[in-house]
This record gives structure tokens, sequence and C-alpha cells, in this order.
């Protein structure tokens, strides 16, 4: 590794042990030792042409450089930012977001980028895990970061837009190393204990010149949408490396469902789209939406339906370029586009990956054989100080957590999920988190919660509540005390009350008998909460 250029160096002490990472597998890539992201993502494209696009104005390359500079320079001088250092974003999509982001990175920090859906209790874990120096938060989403106490921070206001306009446009980036923490990405587990993911400077342009590069192929007139927030990977890679990397432009929508998504694309005609299957559906399902102009459609978060895929396909002509990615790889390593697509398969590993189908024992299996999705490449897991780095890591693989197949022409068939993971509209919710939730309403005695499968969704999250003796809480009551604690769709859709939960003789909860029970119930159109 390359000296590093952090003077705090809290996330460089608390690397996993060097023997645990996943071997590097990066045929064609080479990067300098020291390498900053942030300024091979702005500079170096023509300051005229337009590098975001929201509701109300633009802002050009040189535009956003300037704000970028005055950014570092206010971080850096007025509050102290030293590399190194962990910064929470709490912004929405929009163009402050990604200022913010490439100011921290150009300064040195780590960008440590959440939703404003997040509750307290969840941005106090943040916290606890990567012990925050400092937070550049939107004030409209001020209050629940007041109330979670992180520490010193600054509200994205006019106040602020004030400040940093007495600042200086240009600021000398610091001479990172390409192997020095650049972002935490936070990713839920099944215990419910959120896990920090740590990828270098180099990591964020392996992904734009991997899957962007080789799958997505933009050009510098192209204008990316999407609706994944850029706190998630795989919104960062959609909205901001993968335009940025070749000069393109990016339209932000601070809210980007699909009845606010299908206008957008009317009156902005972007080229490039990134969202979820069930994003998809939804728009299918509106009769006047214009895709005339949309060029490429990435779809990721959850499977994608072979009868979405060929819906779309015939409205639009456009072949949807599915792909799995995780948290922990930092965006998309199967995937395939245009002639290579197989319908209802995820692809084959993008260029600079490899991947394999292995056993329990961490073996090669036949082709056409259920196994644990295995895979490896120039990105790859680091946890955070977290035991659980030699569970997503093993036999030199990072194991995604997904079980599927692989055919005889190397292409791979989701089957499903390995753990109790639930994917929501392309969201990941661990059910534990979610009965931590439900455990703290004072009328509920114990919970379990699994995924049912759901046709619009992929899966919806299934709640089991065992009521206190003499209360008599309603299915309304719970799911709002969810929302209100942790971020809301992560609150169960159905609640079913139950005088017992199903237990082995040794008292472990039998979630395979709820999950029969919640599919059962799903198939059956019920709706729970008897």
């Amino acid at each position: 590794m390359a000296r590093s250029a952090h003077l705090d160096t809290f996330a460089g002490d608390h690397l996993p042990p060097a023997e645990t990472w996943p071997p590097l597998h990066a045929p064609g890539l080479s990067y300098p030792d020291r390498l900053n992201a942030a300024g091979e993502l702005l500079d170096g494209h023509p300051r005229f042409r337009t590098a975001l696009v929201f509701p109300g104005g633009t802002w050009t390359y040189g535009e956003l450089s300037d704000r970028v500079g005055q950014m570092a320079n206010l971080l850096t001088d007025e509050y102290g930012l030293q590399p190194g250092n962990r910064v929470l974003i709490r912004i929405p999509n929009n163009q402050w977001l990604v200022a913010t982001w490439l100011a921290v990175l150009k300064a040195g920090a780590i960008a440590v980028t959440s939703m404003p859906a997040l509750r307290p209790v969840e941005m106090r874990t943040i916290n606890e895990i990567a012990k925050i120096d400092f937070s550049v938060v939107d004030d409209r989403f001020s209050a629940d970061w007041i109330e979670a106490a992180i520490g010193p921070g600054v509200m994205v206001n006019a106040e602020f837009i004030g400040a940093l306009d007495k600042q200086p446009k240009t600021f000398q980036e610091v001479d990172t190393a390409a192997d020095d923490v650049a972002l935490l990405a936070f990713t839920s587990g099944t215990t419910g204990r959120p896990k920090a993911t740590m990828h270098f400077h180099r990591d964020i342009l392996a992904i734009a010149d991997t899957f962007s590069a080789h799958l997505v192929k933009p050009t510098a007139d192209d204008l990316f949408v999407g609706s994944p927030p850029i706190g998630f990977t795989f919104g960062l890679g959609g909205l901001v490396v993968f335009p940025m990397r070749v000069g393109a432009s990016s339209l932000l929508l601070e809210k980007a469902t699909p009845d606010l998504l299908a206008p957008a694309l009317a009156e902005y005609r972007p080229t490039i789209m990134f969202t979820a299957p069930t994003a998809y559906r939804a728009l299918l399902a509106m009769p006047d939406v214009d895709f005339s102009s949309l060029r490429r459609c990435i779809s990721a978060g959850e499977p994608l339906n072979v009868t979405t895929w060929h819906a779309f396909h015939e409205r639009t002509g456009i072949k949807i370029i599915d792909g799995i990615g995780s948290t922990e790889m930092l965006h998309i390593f199967i995937s395939a586009a245009d002639g290579d697509i197989r319908p209802g398969s995820t692809g084959r590993p993008v260029p600079g990956f490899e991947a394999c189908i292995l056993d329990d024992d961490g073996n090669e299996v036949p082709n056409g054989t259920l196994g644990r999705l295995a895979v490896r490449g120039p990105t790859g897991c680091r946890y955070l100080n977290d035991e659980r780095q030699t569970v997503y890591v093993q036999h030199g693989w990072n194991l995604t957590g997904d079980t599927y197949t692989r055919d005889d022409d190397g292409y791979f068939w989701y089957q499903a999920r390995n753990d109790d993971m639930i994917i929501s509209s392309g969201f990941n919710i661990a059910g534990p988190e979610v009965e931590m939730a439900l455990m703290s309403h004072p009328d509920v005695l114990e919970s379990a919660v699994v995924g049912a499968p759901d046709e619009e969704r992929t899966m919806i999250v299934y709640a089991f509540v065992v009521r206190k003796p003499g209360t008599d809480p309603s299915v309304a009551d719970l799911q709002e005390h969810c929302r209100k604690t942790i971020a809301p769709y992560k609150a169960p859709r159905v609640i079913e009350f139950v005088d017992a939960l199903p237990r082995t003789t040794t008292g472990k909860i039998q979630r395979y008998v709820l999950r029969n029970m919640a599919a059962d119930e799903s198939a059956g159109g019920g709706q729970a909460g008897r």
C-alpha cells in the first residue's frame, strides 16, 4: 500500500486483517499510486458542459467545480476538516449532495452518505461504527440528526450558501493514495447490525471502468436519470460516478418515485435510466409515459422478472440491462447488454470480474448445480472492524449471499437469497432490524419478521407479532410506530397477530414455518392483522 495521506488514521487502523481481504482481480485496469477520485471525476471536462440538471436549474462542470472548491475550503478552513475524518452527508439527491461528496473526497476525508429517511436510532448506529467527525445536513432533514446527537455539523441552507460564496473557488486536492479509504457505505446484515463497507479511491474509478464502460457505454452527450438514492452505491454509480467519468450530465430528482419519474422523462428527455424492477413495472402500468428519449435502461436491486423484461422491450424497444451488485463490491459485477442478454438470466461476469458457484466447502460445482454465488474483481469486501468479514470473504472469493446456477454458456441464473435478507422494491431489509423496532412498542411481547413473495415488489416485509397480555394494539399502530423508529420503507406491510411463535425444541424460532405461512397468506390474497 502506498503512503496514506490521512492524518486521521481511524479508517486505516480499522481495515480488516489483510489476509482476510479478497485477492484483487483487475485485468486491464491500472491506476497510479497517488489518486484522488474526486479530481479524476470532476477535472478535465470542458467547463461549459452541463454536469447537473435539477428542477429549477443546471450547473456546468465549471460551476460544479467552483462550488466543490468553495465547499472544500469552507470545510477545511472554517471547520477544521482533516484528511481521514469521516463526514456524514444527509442530503437528498440534489446538486448540493454531489458537491459535498466531491468536496469531502477532494479534502482527503471520507464520505458517509446516508439517506434522509433514516431515523435517529439508525444514525446513532452509523455514528457508533464510523465515529463521525462532522456532518453536512440539509436543514429540511435536520431534526432527526439533531435528535441523534452525532456531533458537530453544518446545515445546508441560505446562510450556509452565503458562507460558501465568500470562499475561494479553487482548492488544491489532497494527494491521497489510490488505496486510501474514500467512502464508507452501510449495508444491513441478517443480524440487523449494519456493516460499514470501506472503498478506496481507485475502487470508485474501477466501477466506472468496468460495468459502465463495457455495458452501459455512456458518452459525454448522455443525460442520466434514476430513482436510487445516492446514499446507495447503485445510485452513487448511476447518478454521479458513471456520468462524470465521461463528462456526461445527470438529472437529479430529490424524489424519483414512478409517478414523478414519468413526467421527468418527458420534460428532461434523459437517455440513460437506472432504477429497480418495481419501478419498471409501475411505469409500464402508466399508459402515457414517454420513453422515446431513452437508449439504455439498467435494472438492479432485485431480480428482474422475465415477464417485465419482455413487456418493457415490447413497449419501448429497449433491452433492459439487468445486473447484480452489492454494497460490499460497490456496484454491478454480473450483467449483460444488447445481444448478449438472455432474459431471465442476470448475465455473465462484467469484464474485469470473475464468478463461479461454490458448495458449502468452497468447491466449485458443475454447471446447472445450485450453489453459492462467488465473485472477485477489482473491488472487494472490506468491512470496518467487523468480524463478519470472514463470512463474506471465504476461499479467496466474495460470497454475496445469493443462490445461483450457471449454465454451460457461462450465464448466471438467480434462484434465491441464502440468508434472511428481505429484498423489497430494490431495498435490502434485515428482518431483525424490523423485529427490534416492533419490540420497542410497549404492547409487543415477541415478534418475528420474514419476507413473503410479492408480484410487484419481489418480497414484502411480513411480521408475526405476539401481543402482551391485556393489550390490543392495532396493525396501523404498530406500522406507524415502525415508521417513526426506522426508515419508513422498512416498516412491515403485513402484520399477523399470533398466540405464539413456532419454535424448535431448543427454543429457536422456526423461520421456515413462518415463511411458509406468509407465502400461503400472500398467495391467497388475504390481509393479515386479525
